[in-house]
């Protein structure tokens, strides 16, 4: 997803936005995020374009902050939304000083932490899946025997 919008007057770079130390040229969606979309965010408006739009005038309005100060996986948009994402360089993009551009390829959006309280500590969340997985495995070695 690009924007036709230049980042300065009179130039012939490709167009990017500068979201945490990337220059993001590019918006990718994956497959399990635009599931997740439709589950946990919006039911009614889904679609790719609909995301990518989205995600890219809340990076032009500086509406997505990382979750955690030190991990550039999990970020919050709007101080509601969390969402996980990678970054890649494109290969042969670059800026016009020969800075890399890099792609944004969204994993998946874990939902709203209005909507679901477990998400205010990811960590601990993240814990109690594994733990529940772990005994649901534990389970069902049980019952196989």
């Amino acid at each position: 997803m690009r924007d036709k919008i230049m980042n300065r007057w009179s130039t012939y770079e490709p167009f990017y936005v500068s979201f945490n130390g990337y220059k993001v040229a590019d918006i990718v969606i994956t497959s399990h995020a635009l599931s997740r979309w439709t589950e946990r965010v919006e039911t009614e408006q889904g679609g790719i374009e609909h995301i990518c739009s989205f995600l890219w005038d809340k990076m032009k309005n500086e509406k997505i902050q990382p979750y955690y100060a030190n991990e550039k996986d999990v970020y919050l948009i709007d101080e509601d939304l969390v969402m996980v994402a990678e970054f890649v360089e494109m290969k042969e993009e670059t800026d016009i000083a020969g800075n890399p551009l890099h792609k944004m390829i969204v994993v998946t959006f874990l939902g709203r932490v209005s909507q679901d309280i477990q998400l205010r500590d990811l960590k601990a969340y993240y814990s109690w899946l594994r733990h529940s997985r772990r005994m649901t495995l534990v389970k069902h070695g049980r019952k196989r025997k």
